[in-house]
């Protein structure tokens, strides 16, 4: 026979399933009311500049012409390279400290080391980037421009803080976060999975390659295109070593800007139509988050269903 549930059970359960509901709404109403606040900021200048804001790179608040397409592109050029470096490292690492390549205090050690690096202040990494790492790739970055001049992403010669320095940042930045959950993901692949590819006669690379992996690449793409918007967003550390130009170049090795940056540096004194140019920009930043966020969801989903 079912047993009768007491009022009191009732009506805690009842009381937790309204509370979660609330909580949950609370976040979509917290974020359409941020979209709703910064669309609205935006009006203005959506108004006068139209599409044109887009695709224009002067920024003049003197005679008030705006233009976002430099923050635009290295936005998207910082964020997209250091994902295509951190991608390997981070997914390597995940594979070295999961598959009993070296002991378990050995693994224990470097994973407490990579959510330390998570933990480092951006502020303190754009200092480590601006008086450590910037010296010591210039040479390098010389290097480039001189025997690869010729080619547009190599055409400017690095006098200090650019853009290649920024993407090697967040390089630093994003790895935790792909390290960290590959290696969650592939922890929870079933090791009867393992032992069927050892069993079978399979090498120890043919199943990470051909069984683990793929178990687990819903995961890993979820964590990759996490890190991808974190590096849309990265705003101190990239501030400190970006350059913060609004000229726009095709050089990796010249100065540059970000969306975040640009806000960053600008909005604390900005006034008339600049402050709904800056709103403009930052709808555009939440605009292609959302995207990503939404690709990412569909991707881990499709994933899953596939593996």
């Amino acid at each position: 026979m079912l047993r009768r549930r007491p009022a009191y059970e009732k009506f805690v359960d009842s009381s937790f399933r309204t509370i979660a509901i609330s909580m949950a709404s609370m976040v979509a109403l917290i974020l359409v009311a941020i979209l709703i606040v910064v669309f609205w900021g935006s009006l203005e200048s959506m108004g006068r500049y139209g599409w044109k804001f887009l695709v224009t790179s002067n920024w003049n608040p003197v005679d008030d012409e705006y233009g976002v397409l430099t923050a635009i592109y290295g936005t998207a050029i910082t964020s997209l390279l250091s994902l295509l470096i951190a991608i390997p490292l981070g997914v390597g690492t995940a594979i070295f400290i999961t598959e009993s390549f070296i002991p378990t205090r050995a693994k224990n050690i470097i994973g407490v080391m990579i959510e330390l690096l998570a933990a480092i202040p951006s502020v303190v990494l754009g200092l480590w980037a601006i008086f450590v790492m910037e010296p010591f790739l210039r040479p390098l970055l010389s290097f480039l421009y001189i025997y690869f001049g010729w080619i547009p992403f190599f055409s400017t010669q690095p006098m200090g803080p650019g853009m290649t320095p920024a993407i090697l940042i967040l390089v630093v930045m994003i790895l935790p976060i792909i390290t960290a959950i590959s290696r969650d993901s592939l922890n929870q692949v079933p090791i009867s999975l393992r032992q069927a590819a050892y069993g079978v006669g399979a090498t120890r690379w043919s199943t990470i390659i051909n069984v683990i992996l793929p178990a687990a690449i819903s995961g890993i793409a979820g964590g990759v295109l996490l890190a991808l918007g974190r590096a849309m967003g990265e705003t101190m550390a990239v501030t400190m070593i970006i350059g913060n130009s609004n000229n726009f170049s095709w050089s990796l090795l010249g100065p540059g800007n970000t969306i975040a940056a640009m806000l960053a540096n600008q909005f604390g004194e900005a006034d008339g139509t600049q402050v709904s140019s800056l709103y403009y920009a930052a709808f555009i930043l939440m605009v292609i988050t959302l995207a990503v966020n939404i690709i990412s969801q569909w991707m881990v989903k499709r994933l899953s269903l596939k593996y």
